[in-house]
């Protein structure tokens, strides 16, 4: 397939301005603009199944003033339907403002995998947790408006702390949500692996007495490189929600590609592979 495109960029109120831009598929040119707004529906009829993914990380340029860049997704998941949202995850550039929202309306045996992580930056710029503002919200309504799962997390630079303060050495959070019951054997296995992780990083080394001696120093030296939770949600458990803090992108991954390996059958692929 051939593909051509042109872009144009002249001066104009004394700024590099992009003033034509033209471009044929499967060629895409991006000019970001300041405090764009996205909104989108999807919907997942019955009995089908439906993956969104990203082709990289979705990157969130400078913020000019308070402009906020805002990205709203609204879906249906219908009867015994699979949706799977597995993006790579958000980098915030520097002095970044960013909101999204995610709302899906589902019924008692629709299923969910939900990935939503964020990065601190660019690292290769210098830049760790050098937003202003990053907002991310989830919600699952069961019908008639129920609510079944409802969060929101929050990262706003402030008076008194940095985000970077805050974060210390961590620079990826991670949320993953699996929900249906075409979900309980993953859901299972996913408990049982996050337990033994988090017993394998948690683990203390003993006196010949079998007592624990833990200094300030030694504290700080154990800290964990990664964090992960694991808890049920909604009647009889159907969801659950693991959460993530890790000091690597690459840990994450490895660990998303390990926990949801097992979708290949029902995806046709294998998520972050």
């Amino acid at each position: 397939m051939e593909s051509e495109g042109k872009v144009v960029v002249e001066m104009v109120g004394g700024r590099s301005t992009v003033t034509r831009c033209f471009s044929k598929y499967p060629l895409k040119f991006i000019v970001p603009n300041k405090g764009d707004s996205i909104s989108c529906e999807l919907t997942v009829g019955d009995g089908c199944t439906a993956v969104l993914t990203t082709q990289a990380s979705t990157k969130v340029y400078k913020s000019m003033g308070s402009k906020c860049s805002q990205q709203v997704m609204e879906t249906r998941v219908g009867s015994g339907a699979v949706l799977a949202v597995v993006p790579d995850p958000v980098t915030c550039f520097s002095t970044a403002r960013y909101s999204q929202k995610q709302v899906f309306r589902v019924v008692p045996d629709s299923n969910l995998v939900i990935v939503d992580w964020i990065t601190s930056g660019r690292h290769e710029s210098g830049e760790k947790w050098d937003f202003d503002l990053y907002k991310s919200t989830n919600h699952i309504f069961l019908e008639d408006d129920q609510p079944l799962f409802l969060d929101t997390v929050l990262l706003e630079r402030g008076s008194i702390t940095s985000i970077t303060e805050r974060m210390q050495d961590y620079q990826v959070i991670a949320m993953v949500i699996l929900m249906g019951p075409k979900m309980n054997h993953i859901q299972s296995q996913v408990q049982e692996d996050v337990k033994r992780i988090m017993s394998e990083q948690l683990r203390m080394p003993s006196t010949s007495l079998g007592r624990q001696i833990i200094t300030k120093s030694d504290h700080c030296l154990m800290k964990p490189s990664f964090i992960a939770s694991a808890s049920v949600f909604g009647p009889k458990g159907i969801g659950l929600v693991v959460r993530v803090a890790a000091m690597t992108t690459e840990s994450v991954y490895r660990f998303l590609q390990h926990q949801l390996a097992c979708l290949e059958p029902m995806l046709g692929v294998s998520p972050y592979r």
